[in-house]
């Protein structure tokens, strides 16, 4: 983290009055820049839908891999959608599976705060969204977006309280529904979140599965609640994630306000294309 020490003592400031003006100049631009570096901060975060811990067709249990390869990424911030909270059938079928949530076996030591919000719920378990943070979770709350029929979305709400910082980082896990009326009025409702729960100046970062192949959320997110895809503003459209083997549609995404996303990324095809139906997206989030 950035040095909170002077950038000048008392001697340095009265020999920058004597320079000469052209260096004067120069010094007074470098101090700008470290300034505005002391003041800056960024994450590294990640995003992906891990399929409840199984790859395409349910084939092979996969967790295990996933694991490393999530921590390989080191992101500060991880937002995974299709998690398993519990699943009583598998723990007594499946070889290796963990007796702790998903969420839970993922983030082991490397993320020691972490959030669930529980969206489906079935017979033999639930799974739903969650966030792995290596900050702080002051508090979180997941919030129903279902609309009707069996599909069950949340978003999930998580504010970060990063060490030396006086802004909360709030951070919204995504996962929205495949019908697109349904996908419309879930983006009406995060964007009233962000606007009714969320302090105007505070930096947010969305992200997850969207499900928006028809790319209808940017302009919503946009004129809404004045957030903006980090892949649009780095390369002028969002990035294709599914399939992952053979990416076509852009379905997930980083959305942020009061941020800069900075160098954001496709995970590649080696090892992810066979641990998620989703390719996974990380970036650089200055905040």
């Amino acid at each position: 983290m950035p040095s909170s020490k002077p950038l000048v003592n008392a001697g340095e400031a009265v020999a920058v009055v004597a320079a000469p003006v052209g260096e004067a100049d120069a010094l007074a631009v470098a101090q700008r820049a470290i300034a505005t570096a002391a003041l800056s901060f960024s994450i590294k975060v990640l995003t992906v839908n891990i399929h409840k811990g199984f790859t395409f067709f349910n084939r092979k249990f996969i967790l295990h891999e996933l694991r490393e390869a999530v921590r390989a990424v080191g992101a500060d911030v991880v937002f995974l959608q299709e998690v398993t909270g519990t699943h009583a059938r598998h723990e007594s079928k499946v070889a290796n599976y963990p007796v702790t949530p998903h969420y839970e076996f993922l983030a082991d030591s490397i993320w020691p705060q972490f959030a669930y919000g529980r969206n489906a719920v079935y017979t033999n378990g639930h799974h739903g969204n969650a966030v792995l943070s290596k900050f702080p979770i002051v508090s979180f709350e997941n919030r129903d977006v279902s609309i009707s029929g069996p599909e069950r979305r949340g978003l999930l709400h998580c504010v970060l309280q990063v060490p030396g910082r006086d802004a909360h980082i709030h951070a919204i896990c995504v996962h929205l529904g495949l019908a697109e009326s349904h996908r419309l009025k879930q983006l009406h409702m995060l964007c009233d979140m962000v606007h009714k729960d969320i302090p105007p100046s505070a930096p947010v970062i969305a992200a997850g599965d969207f499900n928006d192949w028809r790319r209808r959320a940017h302009d919503v997110l946009a004129r809404r609640a004045g957030m903006h895809e980090v892949f649009v503003q780095a390369h002028g459209k969002a990035a294709r994630t599914f399939p992952a083997r053979f990416p076509v549609l852009q379905l997930d995404r980083i959305y942020v306000r009061n941020a800069i996303g900075h160098a954001p990324v496709v995970l590649p095809l080696k090892p992810w294309s066979h641990l998620s139906d989703h390719a996974p997206l990380a970036a650089e989030i200055e905040l």
